[in-house]
């Protein structure tokens, strides 16, 4: 290798922050299991004695154990921020106490450069009967900060946390909302090198989880970022690369952030519909129809847990047709279309011409409903369509189908917004200006 490349191969080591390789955490269900396995355990780590044959052997799992995260590994350094994404349960928070030294990986290595700035529990890091205050000295001076430092950041930390009234309260008598703001304040205004997020920021309210994130983005420039979040959204806004983990494995892992995403919505998509409501009428039957895939037969309800979903082309032409029953206790009928997205937010509400649920009469027999949406304009990913039925007269939901039907919006552009909108573009330029600064150059 030649001196160059070594130089330059230092230099991007040196930037590297964060660096876990084939880490392993073992738990055991049997709480008494886990005292003797413990303390079994010490005494070999005390006498030098070897827990495994060989440093390459599989680490055995003994009665009740089992493996909270295993062969995780990744890089972070300045200006990344990775996602951790998964179900509960699948070990994102073991990752998060293994990484700030909470608890020790029984395989692999994790080496970490640089201040710390974590928020991996509620109130995590606060002594309870001291205020607000004095536990943003604690908090600092564990982070290696002076005090004059700390005294010249304390009032943008409370600023920010938005507590300064209740900042010589007790923390032991904050709400959790209040919690949070004053963790995240603490964290972040400290300039780690490495800050830590748990899911936690899902207590605090919306406007303060905006203002977080514009505060991490700021961050990004100087600081590598570990963020655990349900939010896909705002994973998707914020991250630049995500593990998906599935009980403690690294399901999937990548820089194209969408992707990793998908994937965590194939995990909870089943597919599974159910009909509720007062039981006055029934969808019998729905199908997705188009110019290009026409199903001979529609899907049945009581058969659509194996049915695939249809792929519809961004900007596409969709059709449904609906077959249903309705009790002749019911005169006039409206149908009501939600299609959902991915996350489980209603995107876009199917109506008729005047922008209101279609009213029909009832013809006390088998009917057909069918419409059509031309310029079907919403984000890729996974849609879902909900039929109401419900009484004119009265309002009463006679019956509510989810998941009716399913299609994934196709698109090599995937941009987590929910609706695509065509806009007037226009660029102008001042040459004169471009010449001025041509010639001071």
């Amino acid at each position: 290798m030649s001196s160059k490349s070594a130089i330059s191969d230092q230099s991007s080591d040196s930037e590297v922050l964060v660096r876990v390789e084939n880490v392993g955490k073992i738990f055991c269900r049997d709480f008494k299991k886990s005292l003797f396995y413990g303390l079994k355990d010490s005494v070999k780590d005390l006498t030098g004695g070897p827990r495994k044959a060989s440093p390459s052997a599989e680490r055995q799992l003994r009665k009740g154990e089992f493996w909270a995260n295993k062969e995780v590994s990744f890089e972070l350094r300045r200006g990344d921020c990775l996602g951790l994404i998964g179900h509960n349960g699948a070990g994102k928070t073991t990752l998060l106490k293994m990484l700030t030294g909470l608890i020790k990986p029984d395989t692999g290595r994790i080496e970490m450069h640089g201040r710390i700035g974590a928020l991996i529990a509620l109130g995590a890091g606060f002594n309870p009967i001291l205020t607000g205050r004095e536990n943003i000295y604690i908090n600092g001076s564990v982070l290696g900060f002076s005090k004059a430092e700390i005294d010249e950041k304390l009032d943008d930390i409370i600023d920010f946390a938005e507590i300064r009234e209740f900042i010589d309260s007790p923390v032991q008598t904050y709400s959790s909302g209040m919690q949070v703001r004053l963790g995240f304040s603490v964290a972040s205004s400290l300039e780690p090198d490495i800050l830590i997020i748990d899911e936690v920021l899902a207590v605090g309210d919306l406007g303060f989880r905006i203002k977080c994130l514009n505060r991490i983005h700021e961050m990004l420039e100087t600081t590598a970022v570990i963020f655990v979040s349900h939010s896909m959204p705002f994973v998707s806004r914020i991250c630049t690369q995500a593990i998906l983990l599935k009980k403690g494995y690294m399901e999937l892992q990548s820089d194209a952030v969408p992707k990793v995403i998908d994937r965590y919505h194939e995990e909870f998509d089943t597919g599974e519909r159910k009909m509720v409501g007062s039981g006055e009428a029934q969808i019998l039957a729905a199908e997705i129809i188009s110019d290009k895939h026409a199903s001979a037969n529609p899907v049945e309800v009581e058969k659509c847990e194996d049915s695939q979903p249809d792929n519809i082309p961004f900007n596409g032409y969709l059709k449904m047709r609906f077959d249903l029953l309705v009790e002749p206790s019911v005169d006039e009928f409206s149908i009501r279309l939600i299609i959902w997205n991915q996350d489980q937010r209603p995107v876009l509400h199917v109506t008729g011409s005047d922008y209101h649920d279609p009213i029909w009469k009832n013809q006390n027999c088998l009917m057909s409903l069918s419409v059509e949406v031309p310029n079907l304009v919403l984000a890729t990913g996974m849609h879902a369509v909900s039929a109401l039925i419900i009484e004119k007269s009265t309002g009463k939901i006679l019956t509510r189908l989810d998941n009716a039907v399913r299609f994934v919006i196709a698109h090599h552009v995937s941009t987590g917004a929910d609706v695509f909108m065509i806009g007037e573009w226009e660029m102008t330029t001042e040459m004169s200006i471009l010449s001025g600064i041509k010639n001071k150059s």
